[in-house]
Order: structure tokens, then C-alpha cells, then sequence
């Protein structure tokens, strides 16, 4: 008996620490950051297919204030719910839906469309090259949490 309780001990000093394992931890933000890439591209995506209706607006939302209030970032305290009837702070839930805003036109078309398909493409491009590599990064996390696991 007294020689388990001493068992750990000497595996703590041959470097044998149980380690536990996270997933949220090791891959970070990134799941979360791949989520509101595909709503953008979504929203984007359906700016785009109504370019030529007239009284269309352009709708976008705010990529990093909104991955940033997901990730906790630039907030002051840290609000606790105590009781389920208590509100969820907006923003801070990162299975809602961000909100949407609409573009400001920098020449709006006299139908009262202010969709310029050149921008909505732009941003669209630029978001599907954001999510490659975002899926690319924890692509590569996984890799190394699944050789991590392989070398015990």
C-alpha cells in the first residue's frame, strides 16, 4: 500500500507527468474562425446571386470583431451565468449567427441596388482563400496531435 503512494512521485521526477489533453486548447480559435468563414461565404455567396435585383443590398458582416468576440479578445470581465434564465451576451456564442450589416455603396445604381459584383467577387475570393488556409492550419494540428499520440 505505502508503495503506490510513492509511485508517482518517482514518475513525476523521470519526467512521466500525466499530461491531460484538450482539444479545444490545441486547436485554438481555428474551428471557430472556419465556422464564420463559411457563413460569410454563405452571405456573400447570396449578395452575389441577387447583384442584378433592383432594391438589393449589399450585405457583409464584420469578420474580426466578430472572431475576436468569440475568442474573448479586448474583453473587460468576465460575466458568470449563474442561473439558466440569465441573457447570453451577443457576440459571444460561436454557433449564432454574427450579425449582419450592409455595405455602404460607393456608387449606388438608380434602381436602388447597391451591389458592385467586382467588390462582393473580391471579397468573396479573398474569404475562400482565408478558409483554405485555415483549413490547412488545423489540417497540420491534427497531423501533429495524431503523431504525438502515435510516438507514446
Amino acid at each position: 500500500m505505502a508503495h503506490r503512494l510513492h509511485e508517482p512521485r518517482q514518475q513525476q521526477r523521470r519526467g512521466f507527468a500525466p499530461m491531460s489533453l484538450s482539444l479545444n486548447k490545441a486547436f485554438g480559435i481555428l474551428p471557430a474562425s472556419i465556422r464564420l468563414q463559411d457563413r460569410r461565404a454563405a452571405v456573400l455567396a447570396s449578395t452575389i446571386a441577387t447583384a442584378d435585383t433592383p432594391n438589393t443590398n449589399s450585405r457583409d458582416f464584420e469578420f474580426r470583431g466578430t472572431l475576436a468576440a468569440i475568442a474573448g479578445v479586448g474583453k473587460g470581465l468576465e460575466l458568470v451565468k449563474t442561473q439558466s434564465n440569465h441573457l447570453q451576451l451577443p457576440g459571444f456564442d460561436p454557433n449564432a449567427n454574427p450579425e449582419t450589416l450592409y455595405r455602404i455603396p460607393a456608387q449606388p445604381a438608380l434602381d436602388g441596388n447597391t451591389v458592385d459584383p467586382q467588390l462582393e467577387r473580391a471579397a468573396f475570393a479573398e474569404n475562400a482563400m482565408r478558409y483554405q488556409s485555415t483549413l490547412e492550419f488545423l489540417n497540420r494540428r491534427v497531423s501533429g496531435l495524431r503523431a504525438a499520440l502515435r510516438k507514446e
